[in-house]
């Protein structure tokens, strides 16, 4: 069974080489072509030296090339994956930094809030252009499996106006769902059956059941309040769970982004974040993990090289969803999942036009979700709200309009907590003119914020956030993991 598969982004090592090996995990897809694209010819050098060594350790027929052209890349693919990010940690770290000078302190920045606002600007028009790509020369009717985030909008704009079949795919789900089956003392998650719904990165568990027996709220609390790791690292999980009477998939830094309640005080962002790990509420945690690992697939490359010799293993295919989407549309296996879609009334309580992410099976005949779910008032709230930001983000995206962008950024929950619309315009303007070469929508708009911010007299901080650490060089963090594997 032979068809081409198209990575864009294939420069992220780790993770193309984990969606490479679960694919060939399906014995009829041995033979299928790989066509990596990047903008980073080093690391597409790196990475298919890898692959291509998998292939050669295994004996296999399929075919790896690898190209920065990324038409050529696409032509005649019957799937493209995308994993992404536009502007790197350069502009990332703008979406972090400038935000912080008002008072909107982020852990990660990447959905909503400021920063995933502005993510979605840098990305949209390039995913518009990966949609017009594959319109052009990918095989009639190819999926797009989007990995990219912010993945709402990315999503979002690939449907409506790339019109191109497309699917949002996340882990948060899987991670989430491991945790409840850990706290319930389950043996496996495959114990544990559950129901999620809400929009990427707001994912609610509505229905868990454990051996079939339904989980209800407090048993699920006390489960948490008694994990020696958990109850500690996920207190502003607890607090939601406790209020809202439902689990979020959501880590606790993340998910305290997205409500206006836990981030809007310094002195109160303490009190629900745990610094053992930046996800777990870390200021500006996210950026400083990729800042200091920001070279890890460099000095970790004669180890991968070396593992790439080894037998595919089947039995570790992992729970990313691509594999399982490809393999069920391929052979018709069916495979449940929850995906990022189109709402269309899958969800009855959340905007048609929303991306939401719910349950589906898939065949042979595509995508096939489960309708019909009404989440909790209060979680279907929550994720209005966000819903309502990262439509006018895809709108202002799409035509370059600064003043709805303003808007979309002062109705984001957190940044109306904290800034007052005078910090809201100025904000967005400062993040415009910083982040401008990877907005080319946005033009027109620059030389008059650049006038604006000249004569502003609305006055911003010098403020670190309230829960931070510093960035390690490599060579430090290097020196750290020597040391360690001595200890060891």
């Amino acid at each position: 069974m032979s068809f081409k598969i198209a990575i864009i982004g294939a420069g992220s090592v780790g993770f193309t080489k984990k969606l490479f090996t679960d694919i060939l995990c399906v014995p009829e897809f041995q033979d299928a072509e790989f066509a990596l694209t990047d903008i980073s010819e080093h690391n597409l050098e790196m990475i298919k030296a890898i692959l291509d060594k998998v292939v050669a350790s295994n004996r296999l027929p399929a075919k790896v090339t690898a190209t920065t052209d990324r038409r050529r890349a696409l032509e005649g693919a019957r799937y493209i994956i995308s994993c992404v990010r536009v502007g790197g940690l350069e502009a990332y770290a703008e979406d972090i930094r400038i935000p912080l000078k008002y008072g909107v302190d982020q852990c990660v920045g990447d959905t909503i809030c400021a920063g995933g606002i502005l993510y979605g600007q840098r990305n949209i028009p390039v995913i518009l252009d990966f949609c017009k790509d594959i319109r052009d020369v990918a095989e009639n009717g190819a999926r797009f499996l989007n990995y990219a985030n912010p993945m709402a909008m990315n999503t979002w704009a690939a449907i409506e106006y790339g019109k191109v079949e497309t699917i949002g795919l996340c882990h948060g789900v899987q991670h989430g769902a491991e945790q409840i089956a850990e706290v319930l003392g389950a043996k496996s998650v495959k114990e544990l059956d559950y129901v999620c719904a809400g929009i990427n990165h707001q994912t609610w568990f509505i229905d868990l059941r454990l051996d079939g027996r339904r989980i209800g709220k407090d048993e699920l609390i006390s489960a948490f309040e008694a994990h020696p790791v958990y109850s500690q690292q996920e207190k502003l999980r607890i607090d939601v769970l406790k209020r809202f009477g439902i689990y979020s998939t959501e880590s606790n830094g993340h998910l305290s982004e997205y409500l206006p309640w836990y981030r809007k005080r310094p002195e109160e962002i303490v009190r629900w974040i745990d610094m053992s790990d930046w996800i777990h509420g870390e200021t500006g945690g996210y950026l400083r993990h990729s800042t200091e690992t920001r070279n890890w697939f460099e000095t970790e490359f004669p180890s991968f090289l070396a593992s790439a010799e080894k037998p595919i293993d089947p039995t570790k295919r992992s729970n990313e969803h691509a594999s399982h989407i490809i393999e069920a549309l391929e052979t018709g296996r069916v495979y449940r999942g929850h995906f990022n879609v189109k709402n269309n009334g899958v969800i009855t309580n959340l905007p048609d036009d929303a991306i939401i992410e719910s349950p589906g099976f898939v065949d042979r005949f595509g995508i096939n979700m489960v309708s019909g779910i009404t989440l909790p008032e209060a979680c279907a709230a929550t994720c209005t709200s966000s819903i309502n930001v990262q439509r006018m983000s895809v709108h202002a995206a799409i035509n370059g309009d600064i003043e709805l962008l303003k808007l979309a950024v002062l109705h984001d929950p957190l940044v109306g907590a904290v800034c007052t619309p005078e910090e809201v315009w100025q904000m967005v303007d400062e993040m415009v003119v910083a982040e401008a070469r990877w907005l080319p929508q946005y033009a027109d708009a620059v030389p008059a914020a650049k006038e604006r911010l000249a004569r502003s007299t609305v006055r911003t901080r010098d403020w670190a956030g309230a829960a931070r650490r510093s960035v390690r060089s490599i060579d430090e963090l290097r020196t750290e993991k020597e040391m360690l594997k001595q200890a060891v």
